[in-house]
């Protein structure tokens, strides 16, 4: 009799304090965000990832009615970034823009502060953008195969830049140079804006990057396109073709997202995910997205989190494919 009063004294108990915890997150959720968030963003200013955060900071500040504040802070492929926000407290406040290479990093790296899965909530995606090979003018090619032919009549004399060693325009340059066949030189920066920055002076030769950073300098002729990373020619280059066509199955694509630290009451998460869905939808919003040559990706906690997985291992594939690996 008696320990079937513990027991039962034992399940009021437990009831009790679930519900203490439901009124807690609901609390917080509640007069959440009452003071300034931040976006710790992985790489340097002017590339794809930081151009999306600010756009969404800007709204989302708007919508919040608090400051919500970029913060850049590039090094070894984002991971610098995500460990600052894996270790904060999952309170809301603190929150990461990260790219596909929160994906890669997890085989590119042999070990890292952080478990990718385990100490990130996901919150929602942002976007999605392709990818498109560009060169300086001076390089005597106009197309995909007349720059594939020239990489092997002379190879290890084109450079190809990236935002740096396990960013995502890193492994759409090692996919292209393993599908195609090709030896061309990988060259590392902190960010795509660096990488921009002398590929139009001509210190470099070429990159393959989200078209979101890239596009202005297209359109004005600074850059010149040869090929995009989605199996069909985009709006914003209709005369700019398929890689795929010149390299058949080669299919790349950027996607931008914001994470939490683990611990982040669900509501908190919720709330988050419903107002960047919400001002991904406004028509200001839209065409910003659409101007940058991308496309508002909405999703549920869930499908980013799938997003997340399903991207592990096809990276992986890459990345062993390439034999790459960093310290």
């Amino acid at each position: 009799m008696r320990s079937r009063f513990r027991f039962l004294q034992g399940l009021v108990l437990t009831a009790l304090v679930w519900q203490l915890c439901m009124q807690t997150a609901l609390a917080q959720a509640t007069g959440y965000p009452n003071k300034p968030i931040r976006l710790q963003v992985g790489f340097a200013a002017g590339g794809a990832t930081d151009l999306f955060a600010r756009l969404v900071a800007q709204k989302l500040s708007e919508r919040l009615g608090q400051p919500v504040i970029v913060e850049n802070r590039p090094g070894a492929g984002g991971t610098i970034a995500s460990a600052a926000v894996a270790k904060a407290a999952g309170d809301g406040y603190t929150l990461a823009v990260v790219s596909a290479s929160h994906a890669i990093n997890v085989t590119l790296y042999k070990s890292l502060p952080y478990d990718t899965l385990a100490d990130f909530v996901p919150v929602a995606t942002i976007a999605t953008a392709t990818n498109v090979l560009v060169v300086h003018p001076s390089l005597p090619v106009n197309s995909v195969a007349e720059y594939i032919a020239l990489a092997k009549a002379k190879p290890g004399t084109i450079n190809l830049a990236s935002a740096g060693s396990g960013s995502s325009s890193h492994l759409a340059g090692e996919l292209f140079k393993s599908m195609s066949g090709i030896n061309v030189v990988h060259v590392p920066y902190k960010g795509t804006a660096d990488a921009i920055r002398d590929l139009i002076s001509g210190q470099v030769s070429s990159t393959v990057d989200a078209v979101s950073a890239l596009l202005p300098h297209i359109n004005s002729g600074a850059l010149k396109a040869l090929g995009v990373g989605d199996p069909q020619r985009m709006p914003k280059l209709p005369n700019v073709p398929a890689i795929a066509e010149a390299v058949p199955g080669y299919a790349v694509f950027a996607w931008v997202g914001v994470v939490a630290p683990k611990g982040t009451p669900p509501d908190i998460v919720q709330k988050l995910n419903a107002e960047i869905a919400l001002l991904l939808k406004s028509p200001d919003v839209e065409k910003k997205i659409d101007d940058l040559g991308a496309r508002a990706y909405i999703s549920s906690t869930d499908e980013f989190g799938n997003l997340i997985k399903s991207e592990i291992p096809k990276f992986a594939r890459i990345i062993q494919s390439a034999g790459l690996k960093l310290e």
